[in-house]
């Protein structure tokens, strides 16, 4: 009996050794396959033009694909509801933005809580708000003629939005706000097609992140009016801050931010946090960061879930305030 007990000890320490290092060599192995990467708008928008060259440089590192996978819809909630429920084996990840603390104020019955259904991981990028119109529609040269002509023309204008609760959203309540003006609200599934339609005509304006909005900007196809915030953007040098303009109050910033689900291993999000916080060192990547106007993170996995956790209380102000509702 005691020989029998002695031998399931064993094999029961030979069974717990294996199982852990099994577990250690598949965390430091990640990955070991394609990392399910949720985008949760369309292609074509600020959290594309982060996510897409991320991948790129993801693949050039590991050898293994950073698969976007775009799920548009509700300001971006869709996609986060889906990626909420993703595994916890560090092949999901979630690409959020600053739409997703904006979220919880303009929709009461989410099906998840960005700060306890997922685990921060890193903050990708900071990106100014822009002030963007249509060349045609909105015929001014600069933001003293745009407001002019705003105010000649009440309830004229209209402005696209990537979704109803999106910053874009809400950077065009606040704006209307501080500004005693009325414009429009039109929502898309997403920037991209909003952008596509400014550019087209159909919308007058978008209050974008400039991170979609920079290629575009440089092309002719919109005019950039005003960044928000108080200082110029090194990208744009020749746009005014909105400080320069007299709203030293207008600070919106966009921000993109990566997440795991919850109950992805504590060693896994350091194995997963390091290999992204490598890949912004390439300066492939660092280019594309300063051509579109962004900031690379840099945040602690603390400091990062501490700036949403933030960012969840200033924007509920913000909605309550503007009075911003589901269109």
């Amino acid at each position: 009996m005691k020989s029998a007990t002695r031998r399931d000890v064993l094999r029961a320490a030979v069974a717990g050794a294996t199982m852990y290092s099994t577990a250690g060599y598949a965390q430091s192995s990640w990955p070991a396959k394609p990392v399910n990467l949720v985008v949760p708008f369309p292609a074509g928008g600020g959290t594309d033009a982060f996510a897409r060259p991320l991948a790129a440089q993801f693949a050039k590192a590991t050898g293994k694909t950073l698969v976007i996978d775009n799920r548009g819809g509700a300001g971006g909630t869709v996609g986060a509801s889906f990626a909420a429920k993703g595994a916890p084996d560090g092949y999901t990840l979630f690409m959020g933005a600053v739409h997703h603390a904006i979220a919880p104020s303009m929709y009461p019955k989410l099906d998840y809580d960005i700060e306890k259904d997922f685990v921060p991981l890193f903050l990708l990028a900071n990106v100014p708000q822009v002030v963007v119109v249509n060349p045609k529609n909105v015929p001014v040269n600069n933001f003293q003629q745009f407001m002019d002509y705003v105010k000649r023309n009440p309830a004229k204008l209209n402005y696209g939005s990537a979704g109803a609760g999106t910053s874009h959203h809400l950077a065009g309540e606040l704006f209307k706000q501080q500004t005693n003006t009325f414009i429009t609200h039109i929502p898309y599934r997403g920037a991209g097609p909003a952008l596509q339609d400014l550019i087209g005509g159909q919308v007058d304006m978008m209050f974008d992140g400039l991170g979609s909005s920079a290629a575009h900007i440089k092309g002719g196809r919109v005019k950039a009016l005003m960044v928000s915030g108080t200082k110029r953007n090194a990208a744009f040098p020749d746009v005014p801050c909105a400080a320069e303009v007299g709203l030293p109050d207008y600070t919106v910033t966009t921000w993109y931010g990566l997440w795991a689900p919850k109950g992805t291993p504590a060693d896994l999000q350091a194995r997963i946090v390091e290999e992204v916080r490598k890949l912004g060192t390439a300066d492939e990547l660092k280019t594309i960061w300063a051509n579109n106007g962004a900031e690379y993170g840099g945040l602690s996995q603390q400091q990062f879930a501490a700036m949403v956790s933030s960012e969840v209380k200033r924007w509920s102000a913000v909605v309550k305030a503007s009075g911003a509702k589901l269109d």
